[in-house]
Formats: structure tokens, C-alpha cells, sequence
């Protein structure tokens, strides 16, 4: 099967700037894929080299089997939708007129348009002039236009970028139904715990360079982080416990009847073994792994996206 869309040790330099160095990346069909990175990492000039907006200096560029900046750049942009970070429609248009306009511009049915809306949330608000729209409104307006023609493949820029939480589960919610229908769905973000359990894949860019892609689980293999383990403990000292897993265990924070333990992944069934030969006396357990967030910082020296 052809790659959705494929870069091949793609460069992009701005004189003696270095936007992008060396990456290679492919996506497929049905998969949400999350661009993360600080600002300047690259996120942007990624997506404007699919979307055909610029060349790159070295490497090539495919979407759906095609150069997008080639002579047969408008017709993969046709199968192409997008939402940039930053929306912004005139005030005085209503929601379905200014669908109507940006379905026109597309060669795409205007019957679609309401159906659109709904998907969005903002059927209520058809008619209603868009300056009199909410941020986050605009912003799923945004996705709407970006919907119009059905494309098979999405890219949002920063789609939840001060959205309030339910404006937030609504755009979610929207990409997971692409996705279920085939869709790629490719999405740049600094918001990582947001996007943990939301997305297939992890495409992590800093200073221009891709350092790490996969699935999260992909990442934490790549990155072995300490497992924090938390416990609650009765009728019994925090020391008994200690004892038990302190082979494999880094005490993080201690009371009477808590213990904050750093574990090392390779021996996680190690303490969890020896954490059950003492269920009499163990209240609580919690175990948790470590996220995106501090997966980023560990795997780029301590940044934040």
C-alpha cells in the first residue's frame, strides 16, 4: 500500500536558518498522527510542504504518490483539508454562508454544508453572524471548512489552541470520527497529555530535527524512564515495605503510611511481584508511567514542547 503521505530525508533551510534537517516520516490512511515540538521546531514548515506552500531544499515530499509543489499540486491539494492555528472570517457572514463561500471555492456541493455543521456542533448557530461567535466556535467553524469536500486527508494546525474544555472533547471527538472513516489526520500541538490517548502516533521534532516517532508505548521503550509507584499502606511501618523492593526501588518521598517510589522499567514485574506477597498490608497502589510531557523533555534534554 502506498503511503498516505511519505518525506524522504527532507531539509528546508531559510538562508542560513535550518527549519527542517533531515527528516523522514510517513503516515497512513486511518491513523491520527500529533506533531509535537516547541515553537520553532518545525511543526509549521512541515505542514506547508505537504500542503505544497513551499519546496524543500533536499529530500522529496509525497502526498498520495505526488509532489504537492509539483504540476499536479491542486489536485492533491483537492484531497487535502486544513486548519491553520490562527482562524479568522469575516465578522458579518453567517456560519452557512461562509461555508457556502469556502464550498464554492472548493468545486464542492453546498448540500453538504449543514451536514458539516452538525458534525461540529454549530447547526444552532448556522445563521448566526460569525462575529458573534465564541473563540472556540470559530475555531470548529475552522474545522468545518476544512471538512468541506470529505478529504482523506487533515491537517491541523494547533486545532485546540484556547479552546475551553468542552469545545476541546468536541474537536476530539470530530477527528476520532475521521479517523474511524479512513481519514489521516495529521495534527501539530503543544498540549501532550492532551493528546496521549487520543492519537495512534507521536512524531516529536526539535530544532528542526525528528527525534523520535511512534506509538507511545514505542516511545517509553526508547526513552526508559523510571515507573512511579505510589502506595498506601496499614498497619504496618513504610519500612517493611521498603525492604521488600528496595532491590529495584528509588524512594521518592516518604511518610508513616505512604511511600513515592521510582522504579525502573525492567524490573516493574520485579516490584509488582513483591508488592503482592504483601497485599495484607498495602491499602493503595498506584502506578504510573511516564507521559508524553516527560517523555519530550527526557528525550530532548529537557525542553518543553
Amino acid at each position: 500500500m502506498t503511503p498516505t503521505i511519505t518525506l524522504e530525508h527532507v531539509s528546508r533551510r531559510y538562508g542560513r536558518l535550518s527549519a527542517l534537517d533531515d527528516v523522514s516520516l510517513r503516515a497512513d490512511a486511518g491513523e491520527t498522527v500529533a506533531l509535537v515540538g516547541h515553537n520553532g521546531a518545525g511543526k509549521t514548515t512541515l505542514m506547508k510542504l505537504i500542503l505544497g506552500l513551499i519546496r524543500p531544499t533536499a529530500g522529496t515530499v509525497r502526498v498520495l504518490g505526488e509532489d504537492p509543489a509539483g504540476r499536479h499540486g491542486a489536485r492533491v491539494r483537492a484531497r487535502l483539508g486544513f486548519l491553520p492555528e490562527s482562524v479568522a472570517f469575516h465578522a458579518a457572514m453567517t456560519g452557512t454562508e461562509l461555508l457556502a463561500f469556502y464550498a464554492r471555492l472548493k468545486n464542492a456541493p453546498v448540500k453538504a454544508n449543514p451536514g458539516i455543521l452538525h458534525r461540529v456542533g454549530l447547526s444552532e448557530a448556522a445563521d448566526r453572524r460569525v462575529g458573534t461567535y465564541s473563540k472556540g466556535m470559530r475555531q470548529r467553524l475552522g474545522l468545518a471548512q476544512a471538512l468541506i469536500g470529505e478529504p482523506g486527508i487533515l491537517l491541523l494546525d494547533e486545532p485546540t489552541s484556547g479552546l475551553d474544555p468542552d469545545s476541546r472533547r468536541q474537536v476530539y471527538d470530530t477527528i476520532a470520527e475521521l479517523r474511524d472513516r479512513g481519514a489521516l489526520v495529521l495534527l501539530s500541538t503543544h498540549a501532550l497529555a492532551e493528546v496521549e490517548s487520543r492519537v495512534d502516533r507521536v512524531a516529536m521534532l526539535h530544532r528542526g530535527r525528528l527525534i523520535a516517532a511512534g506509538d507511545v508505548a514505542a516511545l517509553r521503550r526508547r526513552a526508559p524512564m523510571p515507573v512511579r509507584v505510589r502506595l498506601t499502606v496499614r498497619h504496618c511501618t513504610t519500612q517493611r515495605v521498603l525492604d521488600a523492593v528496595a532491590a529495584w526501588a528509588t524512594v521518592l518521598a516518604r511518610d508513616p503510611e505512604h511511600l513515592d517510589l521510582a522504579v525502573d522499567p525492567a524490573h516493574r514485574a520485579d516490584v509488582i511481584h513483591a508488592l503482592d506477597g504483601l497485599r495484607e498490608v498495602i491499602e493503595d497502589v498506584e502506578i504510573e508511567s511516564p507521559g508524553l510531557e516527560a517523555l519530550y523533555r527526557h528525550l530532548t534534554g529537557g525542553d518543553r514542547p
